[in-house]
């Protein structure tokens, strides 16, 4: 049965009860950073500069948080859909040979990888310059491109630049299969400070294998909306899902997810489901400030607790002549 708070979302009217913007301030009563950010996001009416991820990777995920040096191998399954990620090296530019690089990990590493997508899908190219365009990215996200934040950037970019990766899909009944670096070359310069123990890749070569699959498989996604969850991994990552999903559900044929299949899909990092719960719905809050079209309701069990979500067809995020005219527009 579904959960008479919530109650089943009609077409138009987006998440309920579960999924209210949190209205709560600071502790100083000002908002927060992230507040301010959802706030904007939602007054948009209209979808910004358009971003790219792979459908592997919405309906998959990286690490959340630093899975830690040893750990040179990272893989997810979720139903027809596989990845699969190990850790590389790269040429140490002072030391002159190969050192060991961790598994991307976190919210940024998802936002580099985005980036990545985007700049080979609007310009036709696998070759992209990071030097200054990454920079110019992190402003339009609204973080800071100085310090300790851009540092870690570096540093995810390093990691997927240097990390190989097995995509798995099985798309209207055709089983495809992608073994590749995501970056088959990447340029790294000597950081300014010999002391740092990031690198910097100036110019990276998407994979021929990773270019066209993502030629063909690619999720667009709205700018404004990844700049107002860029600091969470799991609203990413939540936002991607549902991003890929919702407009495939058949309108009459809502889909059941139950909270364990969502624990193993987002959670995997999380021992108790209750806990796990609590902060996706969190995050779900958050995403559904920047995605008001999607429509999500809980379900309870007969004992009345809780069992899953219910997915019913939705809009998609960026309406359809959008990507068509602004991939033309970049063609």
């Amino acid at each position: 049965m579904v959960a008479p708070a919530a109650g089943i979302p009609a077409e138009g009217e987006g998440l309920k009860v579960i999924v209210r913007v949190p209205a709560g301030t600071g502790k100083s009563g000002a908002l927060t950073l992230v507040q301010r950010r959802l706030i904007e996001a939602a007054a948009l009416q209209e979808a910004q500069d358009l971003l790219f991820q792979h459908t592997v990777l919405c309906q998959t995920c990286l690490p959340y948080r630093d899975p830690g040096d040893d750990v040179r191998e990272w893989g997810r399954i979720n139903g027809k859909v596989h990845l699969e990620i190990a850790a590389g090296k790269a040429m140490h530019p002072i030391l002159g040979r190969r050192v060991p690089v961790g598994l991307p990990f976190g919210a940024k590493s998802r936002l580099v990888l985005t980036h990545l997508n985007t700049e080979a899908v609007r310009t036709g190219s696998s070759e992209i310059e990071v030097g200054s365009s990454l920079a110019g990215f992190v402003r339009q996200l609204k973080l800071d491109a100085h310090g300790r934040n851009m540092t870690a950037i570096k540093d995810q970019l390093t990691r997927l630049s240097a990390a190989s990766i097995g995509l798995g899909i099985v798309h209207e009944g055709q089983a495809i299969t992608v073994n590749a670096h995501i970056v088959t070359a990447f340029s790294l310069w000597p950081p300014n400070d010999e002391r740092q123990r990031v690198f910097w890749p100036q110019t990276v070569r998407l994979s021929q294998e990773y270019f066209d699959s993502l030629q063909r498989h690619a999720v667009p996604l709205d700018e404004g909306a990844i700049r107002a969850l860029a600091h969470s991994a799991m609203a990413l990552d939540i936002y991607a899902w549902l991003a890929q999903r919702l407009h495939r559900i058949a309108r009459d044929k809502p889909q059941f997810v139950p909270w364990a299949a969502l624990h193993e899909q987002f959670g995997f990092h999380y021992s108790r489901i209750r806990k796990f719960r609590e902060v996706f719905l969190e995050a779900l809050r958050q995403v559904a400030a920047v995605y008001p079209e999607a429509r999500v309701g809980e379900e309870l069990n007969r004992q009345g607790k809780p069992a899953g979500l219910v997915l019913y067809n939705s809009p998609t995020p960026v309406p359809k002549l959008m990507v068509s005219v602004r991939v033309q527009d970049c063609g």
